[in-house]
């Protein structure tokens, strides 16, 4: 009894590791290794990161804020989570770090949120004709005291703001002040309901893949597991 339970301890012990190891060498497994690495020292890795208003190639967005684009696109966390955004990590304090509008756009800010503001662009860069939405979170700290500016206070509607507008500042807010997130914007491109509405950014399918909108690599099923970086910078 006592050889068979060993057995099952270490049968399950092997099983783990190698779980462990496998994820260690694909590319997501890669990329959370990349983000610890960031945030056990920044300093170390500074051309992990990019500048707020970097433009890559032809790319119609601009950067919005300083940092390593950690984890991306539907990347997985955890079983049956798909991430419907990115995640821009600066290794920072919280409040420290800006964040800029993308795109030139109408930025609207419901009256319960603490860190988060949504801005309508009328007209897709990609997709003349289209409405989409450009969705920026976790500008609070993680009691909830918001890092927005002061020009969007709750409520704001349909502001206009061009590309490269300061909107706020990075923070760590998650909704639960016992378990705050690491210190990150996270940025997403948001469909239109087709009624002039944005749908529901925390299912996936309501939002698309803002590769080419900033002109990285920030699909996790086609990314290679490397820090994402402008190939070809504009001029």
């Amino acid at each position: 009894m006592v050889k068979r339970l060993v057995f099952i301890i270490l049968l399950i012990g092997a099983v783990v590791a190698g779980v462990l190891i496998y994820r260690s060498m694909t590319p997501r497994g890669a990329r959370s290794n990349h983000v610890w690495d960031f945030f056990a020292n920044p300093d170390s890795h500074a051309d992990w990161k990019l500048t707020p208003g970097t433009r890559c190639g032809g790319a119609p967005f601009v950067f919005p804020t300083d940092g390593m684009v950690g984890f991306l696109w539907d990347d997985s966390f955890r079983v049956g989570h798909r991430h419907q955004g990115i995640d821009i990590f600066s290794g920072t304090e919280v409040g420290v770090t800006p964040v800029f509008a993308a795109y030139d756009g109408y930025l609207t800010r419901l009256p319960d949120w603490k860190s988060s503001v949504i801005q309508r662009v009328p007209d897709d860069p990609l997709q003349p004709g289209r409405q989409i939405w450009l969705y920026y979170t976790h500008m609070a700290d993680q009691n909830g005291n918001s890092y927005i500016v002061a020009d969007f206070p709750p409520g704001a509607k349909e502001v206009f703001v061009a590309a490269g507008t300061l909107l706020g500042y990075q923070g760590n807010y998650s909704g639960d002040p016992n378990s705050p997130t690491g210190i990150h914007l996270h940025f997403s491109v948001v469909r239109d309901d087709g009624n002039g509405n944005f749908l529901n950014e925390l299912d996936i399918r309501n939002t698309y893949d803002p590769s080419p909108y900033l002109g990285l690599s920030l699909n996790a099923n086609t990314a290679d597991g490397e820090v994402p970086l402008c190939q070809t910078p504009a001029p």
